[in-house]
């Protein structure tokens, strides 16, 4: 019998260009925080196992306020540590390096709590909906591993994940006519304008648009432990080609291993559309919106006045 999947929440950012520890800011009526929605809408969903990647600097302020919360919900909780020095044999981290080392490395880094259960990925600080949450629950207790790896991922609309606040990092995505991810590529710099959207690739220089119905990664993935061994495989060798070039900012994206793996065959990703629309509060300036939106579905029935009560 397959392991019930479980959900894993990436929780180690700061929120440095929000100003804050976003991850446990009140957006709800009773002071939720925005991934208390998504441990709602999870357990819905059937999730009943949660590991959270947090860093050691915020581990007492989120278990306080947010895995508290999440044992009350009936989850069991597990715990993993994104530091910077979590590294191959034979690496060391570089002077002055602060940033984290991406959403790969962070799943790496909770190997051992994720264990060999098909794990759905999330950031902590996006509100996906219950659809999103459903899709990927029941497509991982559906499908395992066989000649490909059997992966999936939830795609959003681009027009309905950006912000008017400033730019926001997206996983582009190419889908072929069976709705499988033929490529995934990860623009840190895309803004809306007067004619649309567009990206940067060079700080602002040049500029290409994107049209607002491209599917997009909000980091809301499913993968099997397979991910997990490809990732590690990998990591060595990324930090050897990237390192040099840019020693204090490269990141070892998820979208990336997903990429290569694509293109080498070795795995087939499901992308599953959910009609949900994203909230997230990647500047201060857009919290009003996601309290708004978050009234309304309280309003509507979709949540209780109090999601722990």
């Amino acid at each position: 019998m397959q392991t019930k999947p479980i959900l894993v929440v990436m929780a180690a950012g700061m929120g440095s260009r929000y100003g804050g520890l976003k991850q446990i800011d009140p957006v709800g009526p009773s002071g939720e925080a925005i991934l208390d929605y998504s441990l709602y809408d999870a357990r819905r969903a059937g999730f009943k196992t949660v590991v959270f990647i947090i860093k050691h600097e915020i581990e007492q302020a989120f278990k306080e306020a947010v895995g508290a919360r999440a044992v009350r919900a009936g989850f069991e909780v597990r715990y993993a540590y994104q530091q910077l020095e979590k590294l191959p044999e034979g690496f060391t981290v570089p002077e002055g390096r602060v940033k984290p080392w991406g959403t790969a490395h962070a799943i790496l880094v909770a190997e051992e709590a994720i264990g060999d259960a098909p794990f759905a990925v999330i950031n902590a600080d996006d509100y996906y909906g219950p659809q999103g949450f459903k899709l990927i629950y029941d497509y991982l207790s559906t499908h395992a591993d066989g000649d490909r790896y059997a992966w999936a991922m939830v795609g959003f609309l681009l027009g309905n994940t950006v912000s008017t606040n400033g730019s926001v990092s997206r996983g582009v995505c190419v889908t072929d006519e069976s709705r499988n991810l033929v490529s995934v590529t990860e623009r840190t710099c895309i803004e809306p304008y007067a004619d649309g959207i567009h990206y940067s690739e060079d700080g602002g220089k040049s500029w290409a648009d994107l049209p607002g119905d491209t599917p997009v990664s909000m980091n809301l993935w499913g993968f099997g432990e397979s991910f997990v061994k490809e990732a590690d495989r990998r990591f060595a060798r990324w930090l050897d080609e990237n390192l040099e070039k840019n020693p204090l900012k490269c990141e070892y994206f998820l979208p990336l291993v997903v990429s290569e793996l694509i293109g080498e065959k070795k795995a087939a990703v499901k992308v599953l559309r959910s009609t949900d629309k994203w909230y997230g509060v990647t500047y201060r300036e857009d919290k009003p919106v996601v309290v708004e939106a978050i009234a309304k579905k309280t309003a509507d029935g979709l949540y209780p006045e109090n999601l722990w009560a």
